[in-house]
């Protein structure tokens, strides 16, 4: 997907992960999947010195301990990691989420189906659109 660098999913939700790790691969994404299942633990793996930066991520919103808004609020405070491309995969619907996570700089909104098929269309076109804009 983005080139060789891992992707972080930022999920809580075990059948969610498993969900993305099946898409990924049936579409052969080969990049690094890193897990967090909070803002807390995403912003420690980012901190990590001994992994790479994310390419991208891939950030639910309701979570528990720091959920998805709280963690855009500190990730895009740091210079070091305000331009990694954010696409929020969530359920929620709330006009309010998509206002507050596009305010703070989220490249994408993505609402879950419940439908595997259609999820992974979803996936699909994230994957299209970031191996599109590797080449531009």
């Amino acid at each position: 997907m983005i080139l060789n660098k891992p992707i972080l999913l930022i999920e809580d939700d075990l059948v969610d992960q498993m969900t993305v790790k099946r898409a990924f691969k049936e579409l052969k994404v080969i990049n690094e999947l890193q897990i967090a299942n909070d803002g807390e633990e995403a912003l420690e793996i980012l901190r990590d010195d001994s992994k790479d930066i994310p390419g991208i991520i891939l950030l639910d919103l309701n979570m528990p301990k720091m959920n998805g808004i709280e963690f855009l609020q500190e990730v895009k405070k740091d210079q070091t990691f305000k331009t990694i491309p954010v696409i929020v995969l969530t359920t929620s619907k709330h006009e309010k989420d998509k206002v507050e996570t596009f305010n703070l700089g989220v490249s994408g909104y993505m609402v879950k189906p419940v439908d595997y098929e259609q999820f992974l269309e979803i996936m699909k076109s994230i994957r299209e659109y970031w191996s599109f804009s590797e080449t531009v």
